[in-house]
């Protein structure tokens, strides 16, 4: 009788033991399979994030090519519409001077549109910020004159500074003296000049003869420069009859584009060329 509980109980176990077992191996299964599923969607998703990021960078880049070269064609059609505006170009300095020194030979100059002189209300004092003035040197010739050919720049070629005082400058040209911005000039031959040591601490922008149209005053000579370099698209300051590092770059690629020499500064054959002489 003592064997029956026994032989009762033994199946009992056996059954919680299987049934454990085949529920630690179902949830051991279903954890593996969640995990391996788990692992499997995460190495996709990042695969994917990763091609997808390859993808766009590429994407990107095409675009980036794509605008630096069409800024690049704009900026050759505003460059070739430059070019269009202002004729073929600028030739090159030895062409220049070829043709210049064969105009100055020939005594040939081209004559532009007739431009009327007129008086412009000036400042009373100087803008030094945007025409800095010159120091003086005593003897100073202007640079690249002696490759100026013919009688027009023999004032140029001339050229040298001077310094006197007030007495010696009266006592030479008298009542041909001028004040511009404070500063003396003296005419001669057609031309205004620097009267160095008349006034000590004179402001001068340029230490060089400026062509004297009619014998205006040197601002005002400068300015109409200035209007008609305006108008012709050269000069994009403002007329202030200073002839200041921006004007007398206006000059210069005027002086280039129409076959005169590089004075940078105002000499009749360019205000013959302007049409102002």
């Amino acid at each position: 009788m003592t064997t029956a509980p026994s032989g009762g109980q033994k199946p009992k176990t056996g059954q919680t033991s299987t049934a454990a077992y085949h529920g630690q191996q179902g949830k051991k299964s279903q954890t593996s399979t969640a995990t391996y599923h788990g692992q499997k969607a995460k190495a996709a998703q990042t695969s994917n994030a990763a091609y997808q990021a390859q993808k766009a960078k590429k994407n990107q880049t095409q675009a980036e090519r794509q605008t630096a070269k069409a800024a690049n064609e704009r900026q050759a059609a505003k460059a070739a519409n430059a070019a269009q505006v202002k004729g073929a170009g600028k030739p090159n300095q030895a062409k220049t001077a070829a043709v210049a020194g064969h105009n100055a030979a020939n005594g040939k100059f081209a004559h532009g549109k007739p431009f009327k002189p007129q008086h412009f209300n000036l400042p009373k004092q100087p803008n030094t910020a945007k025409a800095p003035p010159v120091k003086f040197q005593q003897g100073r010739r202007i640079a690249g004159s002696q490759n100026w050919q013919g009688r027009q720049y023999t004032v140029f070629r001339n050229y040298k500074s001077e310094w006197h005082d007030q007495n010696w400058w009266r006592g030479h040209y008298g009542n041909n003296i001028t004040f511009v911005f404070g500063a003396p000039y003296y005419w001669n031959s057609g031309y205004w000049f620097p009267a160095w040591g008349y006034t000590p601490n004179a402001y001068y922008a340029w230490d060089g003869p400026i062509y004297a149209h009619n014998r205006l005053p040197p601002d005002q000579v400068i300015a109409n420069v200035q209007s008609a370099l305006q108008q012709q698209g050269y000069y994009r300051g403002e007329v202030d009859g200073l002839i200041g590092p921006l004007t007398r770059g206006a000059i210069a690629d005027y002086q280039r584009d129409h076959g005169l020499y590089t004075t940078s500064t105002i000499d009749q054959p360019t205000l013959q060329s302007l049409g102002v002489s």
